[in-house]
């Protein structure tokens, strides 16, 4: 058979001509290696690694970990802020819902079924006035209207969904109302909610912490604002709490997170909750940052809005933003950026995410053609530079239960076995991938850098040639063929040397205008013949 009559097998075609041939695995040249998922350890985001930081925090501290109500009725909010509520409740997302009308079914909408070619019945028509009927009360889901029409009129739920388009528009035009139920703007909300049922049941002192969403309805979001954030806050209840409760919690949080001195100067915002002249801005120096910055606010809530919860102890509240925190502490300038890297932030790929979906594409399956590879390699490494014409013996014996020989080989005159460009490595260097040499007078700027500040992959030309030149003895072997010869010139491209890139990397590096030189003269040639 000649080399044009090989077929082309994919490595899963070759693993599976493999199998069906019959020939026992069980023997070490005929053992074959299958891919295995590879779990790998993930990346972790910044706000959550912040997040953890101040909970395991708390928790050394000896607060307790509790969850706040998140749904906050706006009676609260005036029962907390008294006149100022209004004000507060202009930066709070109300919740809203759909209505559910009276739906009528009249003489011209079951003509419109009809004209629809549907088939309507007394029984049909009654069955579908009972669905509306129990959307109308709530005891039907939105979720299950569809359903419930098609069965109502014995259809498939394509054509009920036609109908309620096109007979019943009121479901379809619905506008939300908006109730008297907000989302949590600030954790105090949910703090005085959960004291008001716990704070006569346990002993003091009453340690609580809670780490969780707030949303505020900003006028927009921007490099400093968004309209959710996470809030890291605490209470400490008891029969007494002095002022300065809030300042050693505050220094042990903060010292846990890398701060080493503070400053403590009254907030001007001066909130209804606390009681005057308690409110306080906590301002914390990161060594790192070398610079003072604002991290958390404390007070003591004003006893005025713990009556109209019942509750008759003194509690401090600190609260830190955690999203301003992790800014700090990862020197970021746009929360949007840092919370939302996948929409705001600049697409980054390191040398090393490149490097790693970089790969030798065909590589050899079974123990033999491994083996057999590195005979390639050994043979080229030890004759590279013998001049031309010249053939040297790679392997002789058995391969796969067949007898093979294999022979690096150059038939032009006056040259050499290889070409000088095959003792290259790929080296990743700034987004560009790049075949470095060993060192000569002549590289380039570019090629210097990377050999001395890149990343090497640990891919040689040789490798990867070498690779492929094994796989296809092995794909001659299982296909039937006789002989077969692999030819590699002039590498130009990554194919050319057998090596594969994914799209992701390749879209990066030509979006940044990176390259990928990995061109040089290879003049390899492997020939291996059948002979039995």
């Amino acid at each position: 058979m000649k080399r044009k009559d090989i077929v082309k097998l994919s490595r899963r075609d070759f693993e599976r001509a493999w199998l069906e041939s019959g020939r026992s695995l069980s023997k070490p040249h005929h053992d074959m290696q299958y891919p295995r998922l590879r779990f790998e350890t993930g990346k972790s985001h910044v706000l959550y690694d912040t997040i953890w930081m101040i909970r395991e925090a708390y928790l050394r501290l000896g607060f307790s970990e509790m969850v706040n109500p998140l749904l906050i009725d706006e009676e609260h909010i005036y029962r907390q802020f008294g006149p100022e509520a209004p004000a507060v409740l202009d930066r709070c997302f109300y919740l809203g819902g759909l209505p559910r009308p009276d739906i009528g079914l009249g003489a011209d909408r079951i003509q419109m079924i009809e004209d629809m070619g549907i088939e309507v019945s007394e029984e049909k028509l009654e069955n579908l006035k009972e669905v509306f009927r129990s959307y109308k009360k709530g005891d039907l889901s939105g979720d299950d209207l569809v359903l419930e029409v098609s069965n109502a009129l014995e259809v498939e739920s394509h054509d009920g969904l036609r109908v309620l388009e096109r007979v019943f528009p009121e479901i379809r035009d619905l506008k939300p109302v908006s109730g008297r139920t907000t989302l949590r703007s600030h954790m105090t909300s949910g703090w005085f909610i959960s004291l008001q049922n716990i704070h006569d049941r346990y002993r003091m002192p009453l340690k609580l912490f809670s780490i969780d969403r707030c949303f505020r309805r900003e006028q927009k979001e921007d490099s400093s604002h968004l309209m959710t954030y996470h809030s890291a806050s605490c209470v400490f209840v008891d029969d007494e709490v002095p002022l300065d409760v809030g300042k050693a919690v505050a220094e042990g949080l903060l010292e846990h997170l890398g701060f080493s001195r503070f400053r403590f100067r009254p907030d001007e915002k001066k909130s209804k909750y606390y009681i005057p002249g308690t409110q306080t801005e906590v301002y914390a120096y990161h060594p790192l940052l070398k610079e003072w910055v604002e991290v958390a606010t404390f007070g003591l809530y004003s006893p005025i809005a713990l009556s109209m919860y019942g509750i008759d102890r003194e509690v401090m509240n600190l609260g830190v933003g955690v999203e301003r925190v992790a800014m700090i502490l990862n020197q970021a300038s746009d929360v949007r950026e840092m919370v939302y890297p996948q929409i705001y932030g600049e697409w980054r790929l390191s040398d090393r995410d490149i490097a790693e979906m970089l790969r030798i594409n065909l590589h050899p399956v079974t123990s033999d053609g491994r083996m057999l590879m590195e005979q390639i390699i050994k043979t080229w490494r030890a004759h590279a530079d013998a001049p031309s014409p010249c053939s040297f013996e790679v392997y002789s014996g058995e391969f796969l239960g067949r007898r093979i020989e294999v022979s690096a080989l150059e038939v032009e005159e006056n040259t050499r076995l290889l070409g000088p460009a095959v003792w290259n490595n790929v080296y990743i260097y700034d987004g560009n991938i790049l075949g470095v040499p060993p060192g000569t007078e002549l590289d380039s700027d570019l090629i210097i850098r990377a050999r001395k500040e890149g990343l090497n992959t640990g891919i040689t030309y040789m490798e990867a040639l070498a690779a492929e030149a094994a796989y296809r003895i092995e794909e001659m072997v299982v296909s039937g063929a006789e002989e077969v010869e692999i030819r590699s010139t002039i590498a130009r491209s990554l194919s050319d040397l057998n090596l594969t890139l994914e799209d992701a990397a390749m879209r990066y590096i030509t979006g940044k205008n990176r390259e990928i030189d990995l061109r040089g003269p290879l003049f390899s040639t492997i020939r291996c013949k059948l002979r039995g």
